[in-house]
């Protein structure tokens, strides 16, 4: 038997939003055609575009749907362009996500600036640190929760010091996705045209929709250009034939999410905290890093010192349970994380970590098969670190 305890890089397919998507899929139709075949599709697109809007407190115009968050680039990267000033500086927390900081690396590549944030031992964005580098900045990005550490940060002042500033900013909703109340509206408060909060990411996958769905929150008033052109979809921010069938079960699956999400948080917690003991009892050097409570409540990021992550993982795998190192997005990489190097370990530690993200499917059965192989995995896997060192 498998025991996936992966959540955080992708979740099971609900029911629900397959069989959103298969209704839908009945409906033939471009959604952008004038015939009455083509506006039934339309039709549904809009509801779908509506249904998700009402979960997330935007306007329906707002709602931006895409293949997945890590495809927001044609519409953000050069929403900002060079300010007046001519400044093209980006502001980049440390610990941001890889698609992330790989887009800024490439927007550099092309003359723009990057200042960097720290953030703490927690992996916790620093508001104040935030707000003293977005001065005349074209752009700013934070994540709403960070992927791997599982810290909750404070985006809503995050959101404040960027209108404050006059400085557009993208969050990246992914990981807080299902399991942190999302109000683009409260988030971006009374800023003005243009600035403040203009586009928060989002991504079905991790909230039971299929692989290939997400969607873009972008403020009506705010100024996008979209990198891929090609037609005038969706206020021309991504051109293409529109996915009615996608859209569909992506709103099935955030009105599920939302409907469950205090309860499931309850229920995750319990379970998170249940495997964290136990590996702590059996393992009493691991380390659980992030935020110690004010964290994503189906996440364990642990440090196992002197254990090689990718021997972890590789004997958990032949154990039956699926876990990981860190971003999936970064799966068959071995190097070091980033995200706890930002958090002022050493390269060593980085290279000593495993993510066990729990989610809708998860039980004890799944938090007892880990704790049953734990000690027996750490101990053969630093034996491996030891032998790859000497």
């Amino acid at each position: 038997m498998r025991h996936y305890l992966d959540h955080a890089a992708t979740t099971p397919l609900r029911p629900e939003a397959r069989d959103a998507w298969l209704h839908a899929s009945e409906t033939v139709g471009n959604a952008s055609s004038t015939h009455a075949a083509g506006q039934d599709a339309r039709r549904l697109l809009e509801e779908s575009r509506e249904r998700a809007a009402a979960v997330l407190d935007a306007e329906p115009i707002e709602i931006v749907f895409t293949s997945g968050a890590r495809s927001r680039s044609t519409s953000r990267c050069r929403a900002c362009g060079t300010r007046a000033n001519g400044t093209s500086a980006i502001v980049l927390p440390d610990a941001e996500h890889h698609a992330t900081m790989d887009t800024a690396a490439g927007l550099v590549d092309d003359g723009a600036e990057l200042r960097r944030v720290p953030v703490t031992e927690q992996a916790r964005i620093d508001p104040a640190q935030f707000e003293g580098q977005l001065a005349g900045a074209a752009l700013a990005t934070a994540l709403v929760a960070n992927n791997e550490a599982g810290t909750i940060n404070e985006a809503a002042s995050l959101a404040r010091a960027a209108a404050g500033a006059d400085v557009p900013l993208h969050l990246d909703a992914v990981a807080a996705l299902g399991h942190l109340p999302l109000s683009f509206r409260a988030l971006r408060g009374e800023a003005g045209p243009g600035v403040g909060l203009v586009a928060m990411s989002l991504a079905g996958h991790k909230i039971g929709a299929p692989v290939g769905v997400g969607a873009l929150v972008t403020a009506r008033t705010a100024r996008l250009t979209a990198l891929l052109r090609g037609g005038a979809q969706q206020r021309g921010l991504r051109a293409g034939t529109q996915d009615v069938p996608g859209a569909a079960a992506f709103a099935t699956a955030l009105e599920l999410a939302e409907v469950e999400r205090e309860e499931e948080g309850r229920r995750l917690r319990t379970l998170r905290d249940r495997l964290v003991s136990g590996i702590r009892t059996a393992v009493p050097d691991v380390v659980l890093l992030g935020d110690q409570t004010d964290r994503l409540p189906g996440n364990a990021h642990l440090l196992f010192p002197g254990a090689v992550g990718e021997s972890l993982l590789f004997l958990l795998d032949v154990a039956g349970v699926a876990a990981s190192t860190g971003s999936a997005c970064q799966a068959g990489v071995a190097e070091p994380s980033h995200v706890v190097m930002a958090m002022g370990r050493s390269e060593r530690d980085a290279r000593s970590v495993l993510r066990f993200s729990l989610g809708r499917t998860s039980t004890d059965a799944d938090v007892d098969a880990v704790l049953a192989v734990i000690a027996d995995t750490y101990a053969r896997a630093s034996g491996a670190g030891t032998g790859a060192r000497s």
